[in-house]
């Protein structure tokens, strides 16, 4: 009734509003996205590879056209299946889908539900492939394995929820290997919620340790780990497979005997200001019962400002390196910190709402896929001026501009934001784009 007709603003009377502003869009810059898919050729990979359990040959929307269409959602934050009931008729999402309309809700959770054993490793299959893709254009001359764990709540009964004791809540346990350099999420593993840290961890590791070493034998390759992964397994796996190494060990009576004269000189340090930081570092060889010989231990005694007592970390390590700088080396570790809060904020990580484990963990695998698309765009082809943004300063700048729809006989244009104000961002962006050129795979 209203969408016509002028309303005047009680307000000001000069102001008038109605919807007849033709097809807009709040989301032009995906054309950016689209285009990076086409370079890297996201569309064709994903037609080849993914296949599910789906034996319709008449279906409207096939399973590969709504892995596509998930990926577009994440990327511009509509994380649900609903949101696509919302987007059905979006110009921007048809046109880069090339699609009448989109798959609706319904047809989103019945694809889901078709996932199984398969599918994850055609996810994983697929990751792998744009990795090579994305190091065809841009190879980093070291990778930094850095190894931790997460919380993914859930609600109900749901299959592998399980009540983790460190985070005192429930939930799923995922390990998660980054790229502490690049932010790339290498590898991710949907656990059930009462898993240990460290439980199956060479397992994780070694496909991707095999990876490297095939494909790419001349990046050298390190590793950070918590003391949740303080596994002797772990220390062997990265020995025997070139992998420089730094991982925290816990406190036990034995490292804290050996530490002792340590403790000592930071206390001849102190004994006349007990006021001021002051620390000491060291290192000397340890092996536990559970090893099979002795290992480097770096030692690291603090005493914080304020404070009388004294603390101290110990690092297991086979790297030739200062104590300092090992110490130093792995505190950088903190950064993957901000990686895991990105892909749980920014790409929904958590949406494993499903009752069943295994649509929990491909749905999991869906949203790493994207974030790790996005993580290639933002680091091969953003200026290097928004390189460092988070997702959400990027979508606001970059992907959230409004575009109108302006249809001809032969082509569609979009007649994107006149005021905004990340044009030179957009086209140089553009620019970059045109200009990859990905080895296929």
């Amino acid at each position: 009734m209203y969408s016509l007709m002028d309303i005047a603003l009680e307000s000001n009377k000069n102001i008038k509003i109605n919807f007849d502003g033709g097809e807009l869009s709040s989301d032009g810059g995906l054309l950016l996205i689209k285009e990076f898919f086409s370079k890297l050729g996201v569309e064709r990979l994903i037609r080849r590879i993914f296949k599910t359990t789906d034996k319709s040959k008449k279906r409207e929307h096939k399973d590969a056209e709504n892995l596509h269409q998930m990926l577009y959602q994440i990327i511009a934050s509509y994380f649900t299946d609903d949101n696509a009931d919302e987007l059905t008729n979006e110009p921007i999402f048809t046109t880069v889908l090339e699609k009448g309309s989109l798959a609706s809700q319904p047809t989103l959770s019945r694809f889901h539900n078709r996932m199984g054993e398969d599918t994850l490793e055609q996810l994983n299959d697929i990751t792998v492939k744009l990795r090579r893709m994305a190091y065809s254009v841009e190879k980093p001359k070291m990778v930094l394995f850095d190894l931790d764990t997460t919380l993914l709540e859930t609600y109900g009964d749901q299959e592998g929820e399980g009540f983790n004791f460190h985070y005192r809540a429930h939930g799923y346990h995922p390990q998660l290997c980054y790229d502490g350099l690049t932010g790339d999420l290498l590898k991710a593993e949907l656990r059930k919620g009462t898993d240990y840290c460290s439980k199956g961890i060479t397992g994780f590791m070694q496909p991707l340790l095999d990876e490297y070493q095939n494909e790419y034998p001349d990046i050298d390759l390190f590793l950070r780990a918590d003391s949740g992964f303080a596994a002797p397994g772990l220390y062997t796996q990265c020995e025997t497979n070139g992998v420089s190494y730094v991982i925290k060990l816990k406190d036990n009576q034995t490292l804290r005997k050996m530490a002792s004269s340590l403790v000592g000189e930071l206390g001849e340090e102190t004994k006349d200001n007990i006021v001021d930081y002051a620390v000491v570092y060291g290192a000397f060889y340890y092996q536990a019962k559970t090893w099979e010989y002795a290992r480097r231990v770096v030692c690291k005694v603090e005493k914080p400002q304020d404070q009388m007592f004294s603390k101290i970390s110990y690092f297991v390590t086979n790297m030739d390196l200062t104590p300092e700088q090992v110490v130093m080396y792995y505190r950088n570790r903190g950064r993957m910190e901000n990686f895991i809060k990105e892909g749980k904020a920014g790409f929904d990580f958590g949406a494993v709402s499903s009752r069943s484990e295994i649509v929990n963990a491909n749905r999991f695998q869906i949203h790493v896929l994207a974030y790790n698309l996005f993580n290639y765009f933002r680091r091969l082809v953003l200026p290097k001026s928004m390189r460092n943004n988070l997702v959400d300063t990027i979508r606001m700048k970059l992907i959230k501009i409004a575009a109108r729809m302006v249809r001809s006989a032969r082509s569609v244009k979009f007649k994107l934001c006149s005021s905004c104000p990340y044009k030179r961002e957009f086209y140089k962006t553009l620019e970059n784009i045109r200009s990859l050129r990905p080895q296929p795979t």
